[in-house]
């Protein structure tokens, strides 16, 4: 099978290696064939070699869909033929975090395409714990976006945003996607802000109707323009820079929660001083935990989230290097780019 293998940072080889075999599968083993991988903005920071927490060489890979080829004797959450999803998190089960239902912050967790190979390669082999089946009429492509959408149904359930003023700072998929999950989870108002034009149209064709360009307007005047004299109470950093949670830091409502998305690639400084005279909480968010990817399916597969126009472009197989110098060059235009196993490629 093919297998695509990121041995350094912008270094992706291209193998051909031997296939699992459905005889070997574990009593509670899934093997599958990869049909779609979306590329994430955390993978964009290991291929750029940014990323603190990358292995290489690995393979990449842990958005995605897939048909499932065959099963363990003992799996029942699926069955040969069905089109998948699964979660990328490997985790001991043991330690305290995992022992509470919080195993998304296991001790020892490990994450495929980052510490554990990924699904780059044509066939895989996850548990069946990890398996959530796609609804029949869903597409690969958007079963290939549930884990980010997985990301916004978790990090919105960090706080409470029913009935409170919200602004997302960074309009990229996650940022548009946690934008989402909040207006379907009864928030009063949401701004996104962001510095590209294109992104924030993305964000109002996905139906955020409050939007600023930062670059353009200060977070400050374009809050107090949205939610007067009320102000907003909870803030989502998805930008990943230190401007971004100073300015929500600087911008929200005494007493309120601000949660952190975003990976920074440098660590912001901040005032310890403001944060605490202002009661301020910062909240950090850790992936998903299986009910995220549950509701995730649910709300994208009712059209409460919406991802198509999220999509900005899709490659070969053959192409992941070319989807990544694509990303690299279009910045400010690039949502979502996918990975079409489906696809044929050019390159002979």
């Amino acid at each position: 099978m093919r297998q695509a293998v990121l041995v350094s940072p912008r270094n992706i080889e291209f193998k051909n290696v031997e296939a699992p075999k459905a005889e070997n599968l574990k009593a509670h083993e899934v093997l599958i064939n990869v049909k779609r991988i979306g590329i994430c903005g955390s993978e964009i920071h290991s291929y750029q070699g940014l990323h603190p927490a990358t292995f290489y060489p690995v393979v990449q890979g842990h958005e995605y869909s897939a048909v499932v080829v065959a099963i363990g004797k003992d799996v029942t959450v699926c069955k040969p033929g069905d089109n998948i999803t699964a979660r990328p998190q490997l985790v001991c089960g043991e330690c305290g975090p995992c022992k509470r239902g919080q195993y998304n912050v296991c001790e020892h967790l490990r994450v495929e395409a980052f510490q554990a190979d990924g699904v780059a390669q044509d066939y895989f082999v996850t548990t069946d714990d990890r398996v959530v089946v796609l609804p029949a009429g869903m597409s690969l492509d958007y079963g290939a976006m549930i884990e980010p959408s997985a990301v916004g149904a978790h990090a919105t359930n960090r706080t409470d945003v029913k009935n409170k003023n919200v602004v997302v700072s960074g309009a990229g998929a996650i940022g548009n996607l946690v934008a989402q999950f909040c207006k379907a989870r009864g928030a009063k108002k949401v701004l996104i802000t962001d510095v590209s034009d294109l992104r924030l149209a993305k964000a109002r064709e996905c139906g955020i109707e409050y939007t600023a360009n930062v670059l353009n307007k200060s977070l400050k005047d374009a809050a107090k323009e949205v939610f007067g004299d009320e102000g907003y109470q909870v803030g989502f950093e998805v930008a990943g820079v230190e401007s971004s949670v100073r300015s929500l830091m600087e911008s929200i409502e005494k007493g309120s929660d601000i949660v952190i998305v975003a990976v920074f690639a440098r660590d912001p400084a901040l005032s310890m001083f403001y944060l605490g005279e202002h009661e301020l909480r910062l909240i950090g968010t850790m992936m998903y935990r299986h009910e995220d990817y549950l509701t995730a399916v649910d709300y994208v597969s009712r059209g409460i989230v919406n991802l198509e126009p999220l999509i900005s472009n899709r490659f070969a197989f053959e192409q992941y290097d070319e989807a990544y110098k694509y990303i690299d060059e279009n910045k400010a235009t690039t949502m979502k780019v996918i990975i079409d196993f489906e696809k044929k490629s050019d390159i002979q």
